[in-house]
């Protein structure tokens, strides 16, 4: 059945999401708006690469994670002395400037009709066999940056990270140099989304600018939220309960037309009950607000 396979690739690209989001959003307390930027980044260049001068997936994928975190060293850079709500709608436009480069620059990226026929990191013949190497793929992406996140977190740099988070301007009275920080924070968030991207495009094999919009950093938002902000556990679960929960809500026997809708309506509710009973996410410790 390759259903299960699927969802278990598709939430291991979104577990890297969140956790690359998470160290901006939760160890740093940046609330980014504009994270799918660099997804859609990691996605684009790597396929433009190897479509267009036949270069290995494998190199692209590398490629594509370098240019999202170059974005994301300028992003940082660009955003050093916003706060709160002001940096927050920076990232946002940032967000929709991405997009309506890949949406409209159709020479490049074909616009909306996306780009079809991304090669495969290996052809197989066999659709189990295709699964279960992505599933591996996947997994052993999954746990690589679970093991930089955890060893950026508990370093002493980490707590850095943490104490901007909590006080700036005491993290600067102590000496530290918070831009730098900030920047290599955005940097490495940046790197890994665009690792994300890059493995979506190539398991897919197809993307358009209507999976890289702002809907979609909004919801790598809440998988980080959900889950618990400033927790490796929190950005696990979050992932796992956004992309799996509405799949469950499918094999609910709803009849008629508007059964989809309505699963909508019920995933969005028990959302909001699960966020006002529990503001600090399932495993979290810090809340947003």
């Amino acid at each position: 059945m390759d259903y299960l396979p699927h969802l278990f690739i598709i939430t291991g690209i979104s577990v890297i999401l969140a956790l690359s989001l998470n160290l901006i959003m939760g160890y740093m307390g940046q609330s980014a708006l504009g994270h799918a930027a660099f997804y859609a980044i990691g996605a684009y260049s790597s396929s433009l690469l190897a479509l267009n001068a036949g270069v290995s997936p494998w190199i692209g994928l590398l490629v594509g994670a370098t240019f999202a975190a170059i974005s994301g060293v300028v992003i940082g850079y660009l955003t050093f002395h916003l706060k709160e709500d002001y940096f927050a709608l920076a990232t946002f436009g940032f967000g929709l400037i991405v997009y309506s480069i890949i949406n409209n620059w159709i020479g490049v990226t074909r616009g909306p009709m996306g780009l079809p026929g991304i090669p495969q990191f290996i052809t197989f013949s066999d659709s189990k066999d295709y699964f279960l190497f992505y599933c591996v793929l996947i997994l052993l992406f999954v746990l690589i940056t679970i093991f930089i996140t955890r060893k950026i977190v508990y370093s002493p740099f980490g707590r850095v990270v943490q104490s901007i988070r909590d006080d700036e301007l005491a993290a600067e009275a102590l000496g530290k140099d918070t831009r730098r920080v900030k920047i290599t924070i955005f940097a490495i968030g940046a790197f890994f989304a665009g690792v994300a991207g890059s493995l979506y495009a190539h398991y897919i094999t197809f993307i358009d600018p209507s999976s890289f919009d702002i809907m979609e950093s909004i919801i790598i938002v809440l998988m980080v939220i959900l889950g618990g902000m400033g927790t490796i556990e929190g950005s696990v679960l979050g992932a796992a309960v956004l992309i799996l929960f509405p799949e469950m809500l499918r094999f609910i026997g709803i009849p008629g037309a508007d059964a989809a809708s309505l699963r909508q309506m019920i995933y969005g509710l028990l959302l909001v009950i699960l966020i006002m009973k529990r503001p600090q996410g399932l495993v979290g410790k810090y809340k947003l607000w």
